[in-house]
Formats: structure tokens, C-alpha cells, sequence
């Protein structure tokens, strides 16, 4: 059996034969040109023929692709006609929400508040896929992102979640073992790198003049470096929401009352022009998963998430997920 070519690569594909450009494709599709230009090898790596060529500056299509566009257009365009439900039958089915997110804030704080959004939504099936961190980029297939960085995505809207100061952590064998007073005692301490958490902020808040760290232990996941933390391997930079269960068993501890904001936090992040999805409304999601466990977290709420597009597009987009 052939394989079916995802929805996402066939409205980028029939957008850019229209528009004889990748560049207009990605702006209607509010994706960057990169990601149209992805989505379109993907096509052609399924079909194993190119569908586009260039003549000077001008994107034209190949005599296949000429073919194809006759297909997809039609296939397309069968959507218009099929009924979309309203909020009512949302609540009454069972509908999919696709949530990507990075792995320790999905372990740490979207699961442990996901059982309540379900009990309080029981006919949405929500389905965690595992981002990394820092990647800017989209494969098309979530509903919401969740992602780590300083909130800058083009193309995309984006509004802060989870943005907390950072503070260093290590085990209390650590700390007893290095002697640790006064911030400058940390030129004898192991600090584990990340790109995450960069120390630099940390250092200018703790008055030392000190560049960013160029060696030492890296870890690229949250967890893990709170982990080497917590056997006494280094000390780390942490977030109150990410560690609570270490600093509350007594795993790990801060090492000075010094805090810092860190360049990166955590944001929602979903295409500028979605459709409106009743059962991926902010007023529903943010509230739960995102509600800070006590006071000290900044979490900002918005009352909507997803804007009204054209039924063509809601079409589209409700059979691409």
C-alpha cells in the first residue's frame, strides 16, 4: 500500500504551485520558507520524482507536478464540503489534541495537572510528543508547542508561559565536600554546562565578573543535569517548578540566595492563523496546565489562543490533525 502524503506537505505543495514561490506559500501558510521547502522534498521523496524547477528566477512546475497539482487541488477543495462540529459536538465526541513539548517541563509540570484537564474535558484525547529543547522548528503536527527559548518565532504567535529566575543547585555531600561561602568559592567547584541554563546571567547577579563556562560537564536535557546535580557530580543552575521534588526530599539544595533571570523560558507557541479549535481554546488549556503550583511562578494567561480563519482552511486543518 502507498503511502498516504501528509496533509501539511500537500496544502504547502498546491500553495506554492499557485503562487509560483515558496516565499508566498510560507506566508500564507505562516510557516517560514524553510519549512515549505521541507515539506516539498517530502513530497517528492514519497512520489520519487521533483514536482518543481527553476527557470531563472521564476518556479515552475515539472510535467509531473503539473499532474499532481490537477489531484491535490481537487482532493483539497472535496473538503470544503464536509461538515466541521461545533463546540456542542466537540464536547459530546472524542477529539485529539497534539501537545509538543520539552521532555522535563512535560514530566514536571504539564502531566502531573494533566489529569485534571481531562476529568474537567472528557472528550479530549490529549496525546505529549516530546520536543527538544531550543529547536525552532515545527514538523506541522502539533496543536499547541510548548517550547524553551527567549519567545522569538517567526511566523508563529507566542506568549509567555513559564518564566522563572534560575539559582544553583548541588547535593548537601557536594556542598559539604567543596566548602562553599561566599560566590567566589565556585572557582573550586565542578559547574555542569548547559546551553539551557548559561551561567553567565548567574554571574553578573552574583557580582562576578566571570565569562561564559567553555569547559566542564554539558548536559542538552534539564533533567540530566539536575540528575548529575543530585549525585553530587557538579553544581547546576535550576528552576524552582523543575527541582521542587529534590529540593523538598532534601536531594538537592541551593547553594547561595542569589537568583538570576535567565535569557530562556518557557512559551506557548501555535500558528498565527489556526483555525478556531473549541477543544484547544487557551481558556481551557493554559488555566490548567500551566497554573503555578504557589505564588512564586510568573505564568501569563490570555483568553484566547486560536483565530477565526476561512472554512476552506478549517477544513484543511481539522483533517490534517
Amino acid at each position: 500500500m502507498s503511502k498516504i502524503p501528509p496533509l501539511h506537505a500537500l496544502r504547502a505543495f498546491e500553495a506554492a504551485a499557485r503562487h509560483g514561490s515558496f516565499t508566498k506559500a510560507a506566508d500564507e501558510l505562516c510557516v517560514t520558507r524553510s519549512a515549505i521547502s521541507h515539506r516539498i522534498q517530502l513530497l517528492e521523496a514519497l512520489l520519487g520524482q521533483p514536482l518543481f524547477q527553476r527557470k531563472g528566477q521564476a518556479l515552475a512546475l515539472t510535467a509531473k507536478g503539473s499532474a499532481y497539482l490537477a489531484s491535490v487541488s481537487k482532493a483539497l477543495d472535496s473538503l470544503q464540503d464536509i461538515a466541521l462540529p461545533n463546540s456542542a459536538d466537540v464536547a459530546a465526541g472524542t477529539w485529539p489534541v497534539v501537545v509538543a513539548t520539552p521532555p522535563t517541563f512535560a514530566r514536571m509540570t504539564l502531566v502531573p495537572r494533566l489529569g485534571e484537564f481531562l476529568a474537567a474535558h472528557p472528550g479530549i484525547e490529549m496525546a505529549i510528543h516530546v520536543s527538544a529543547p531550543l529547536l525552532d522548528s515545527s514538523s506541522g503536527e502539533a496543536d499547541v508547542e510548548i517550547r524553551f527559548g527567549r519567545g522569538v518565532y517567526p511566523g508563529l504567535e507566542s506568549h509567555p508561559l513559564l518564566d522563572e529566575p534560575v539559582f544553583p543547585v548541588c547535593s548537601p555531600d557536594y556542598a559539604s565536600r567543596v566548602k562553599l561561602r561566599k560566590p567566589d568559592d565556585l572557582k573550586q567547584a565542578v559547574l555542569l554546562r548547559s546551553s539551557l541554563e548559561p551561567w553567565r546571567p548567574w554571574f553578573s547577579a552574583a557580582g562576578l565578573p566571570w565569562e561564559e563556562l567553555s569547559t566542564g560537564p554539558r548536559f542538552e536535557d534539564l533533567a540530566l543535569l539536575y540528575q548529575a546535580a543530585a549525585e553530587s557530580q557538579g553544581i547546576a543552575l535550576a528552576r524552582a517548578s523543575l527541582v521542587r521534588p529534590q529540593l523538598e526530599s532534601g536531594t538537592l539544595i541551593k547553594v547561595f540566595d542569589i537568583s538570576a533571570q535567565s535569557p530562556h523560558a518557557y512559551y506557548m507557541v501555535y500558528e498565527r492563523h489556526s483555525p478556531e479549535r473549541p477543544e484547544v481554546a487557551s481558556d481551557q488549556i493554559r488555566p490548567r496546565l500551566a497554573r503555578p503550583i504557589d505564588r512564586g511562578f510568573r505564568v501569563a494567561r490570555r483568553s484566547r489562543l486560536l483565530s477565526v480563519h476561512s472554512h476552506r482552511r478549517r477544513a484543511i486543518d481539522r483533517f490534517a490533525r
